[in-house]
């Protein structure tokens, strides 16, 4: 079955940090890029930070940029995101992605984890 499964979320006072972890399972995520997205109530789902298979190519938001680091473990089919310096507008629901192109088929694959709750406040 395929599966990613975030972790790490929880409360957090402002200017204190959180490393979220997603783990697959039911494929290789080495052959995937690899994203963080977030969703606060009441708005869209938005990138936060995605790195490419290799992880030779690494995006951030503005956002976010400076203050979080995504990183990945293809051995352990997983992917990070170390956040630091929190701000409460960074409260939301995080969300692990993994997408590939198939070639063969040809189609993208997508797979989406259920969220981990992140919550900045004092």
């Amino acid at each position: 079955q395929v599966q990613l499964v975030e972790s790490g979320g929880g409360l957090v006072q402002p200017g204190g940090s959180l490393r979220l972890s997603c783990t697959a399972s039911g494929f290789s995520t080495s052959t995937y890029a690899m994203s963080w997205f977030r969703q606060a109530p009441g708005k869209e789902r938005e990138l936060v930070a995605g790195i490419t298979a290799l992880g030779n190519n690494i995006n951030y938001s503005d956002s976010v940029k400076g203050r979080f680091t995504v990183s990945r473990d293809n051995a352990k089919n997983s992917v990070y995101l170390q956040m630091n310096s929190l701000k409460p507008e960074d409260t939301a629901v995080y969300y692990c992605n993994a997408l590939n192109y198939d070639s063969h088929t040809p189609k993208f694959n997508t797979h989406w984890g259920q969220g981990t709750q992140v919550t900045v406040s004092s």
